[in-house]
């Protein structure tokens, strides 16, 4: 089996854990929903010592990293949260209480990167040139390559493509903007709409995507959100030129349901701009987790604790 790795993907709503081998196979896996405010290093710790604990002594002892994939603003050297706004936290140490908490080194991440990492690296846009991974799931946040390197920023935050506003007129968005991509193109963003419209509560934007074609109500609701995120697309792509686009995160679940009318958009809008393929994610929503765990085998491979055999070639 090799080296393996405890993988944390932290979102809005839901942690999501597994246990991983070196050819990024689950060996467990968990998910509990997401605590608010500093329990959410007491959960991760819980969370992970039940996944080691229920392990068999020779997988245990292979365990060689953690990796955190953690929203927000991070600091990866530091180890710390500098700023959540969807956990409510604020300079707050995560991976030194984990590792202590585990035995284990942490290796922190931002979520949505790890996330493109892992469709670069071996999943839908291993064999792209420069592409730009979007994740549209509570926010909306791009990852771009410029000959084949990450495009980080001064503020390693390079890519707040969800605070790009689109619709000037549009919803306000948890930034104090209005009309934001996020607040409009989110898969909050459409479940925020479509319960307006309908005047009650709605199970998330999968509740819409359900019932297209047979609700004009959500026919509309969905119109406005993809014509939207095809104009944000394109400012990407005029900015990037990128080899493809990889759209992931919970509104991707909806695979041609959204790609076809979005890719209609930026077509019908974007000449003389070159529209690139616009393709979804290999690992869906598991891609955060599979990008921690990517961080955890970089981290012992680094360390020597880790065999050379792995995730390049990993089965999709």
């Amino acid at each position: 089996m090799g080296t393996v790795v405890l993988a944390f993907d932290v979102g809005g709503t839901t942690v999501k854990a597994e246990v991983l081998d070196e050819d990024l196979r689950v060996v467990t896996a968990s998910t509990v929903p997401t605590p608010r405010g500093p329990a959410v290093v007491d959960e991760l710790a819980g969370l992970g010592g039940r996944l080691l604990g229920d392990l068999p002594d020779d997988v245990r002892g292979r365990v060689s990293a953690v990796g955190l994939a953690f929203p927000g603003i991070v600091d990866a050297v530091r180890g710390v949260s500098v700023y959540s706004a969807n956990l409510g936290l604020r300079d707050t140490e995560v991976t030194a209480p984990l590792a202590r908490a585990l035995g284990l080194p942490v290796a922190l991440g931002h979520d949505v990167v790890a996330a493109a990492e892992a469709e670069r690296r071996c999943g839908a846009a291993a064999d792209l040139v420069d592409p730009v991974v979007v994740v549209i799931g509570t926010g909306v946040f791009a990852v771009s390559y410029v000959d084949g390197r990450r495009v980080s920023g001064v503020s390693g935050q390079a890519g707040e493509l969800g605070h790009l506003p689109v619709r000037p007129d549009g919803p306000a968005c948890r930034c104090g903007a209005r009309g934001c991509l996020e607040a409009v193109a989110s898969a909050g963003a459409v479940a925020r709409a479509y319960a307006a419209a309908v005047g009650r509560e709605v199970d998330g934007a999968r509740e819409v995507v359900a019932a297209l074609g047979t609700d004009p109500v959500a026919d509309r609701v969905w119109a406005a959100a993809t014509e939207a995120l095809g104009d944000g697309l394109l400012a990407a792509v005029a900015l990037l030129a990128p080899g493809a686009v990889v759209l992931g995160g919970g509104l991707a679940q909806a695979g041609p349901l959204l790609t076809d009318p979005v890719l209609r958009r930026m077509r019908l809008a974007g000449p003389p701009l070159a529209v690139p393929p616009l393709l979804t994610a290999a690992f869906g929503t598991r891609a955060g987790v599979v990008g921690a765990a990517l961080l955890a085998l970089d981290a012992a491979r680094a360390a020597g604790t880790a065999g050379s055999a792995g995730a390049a070639g990993a089965a999709r």
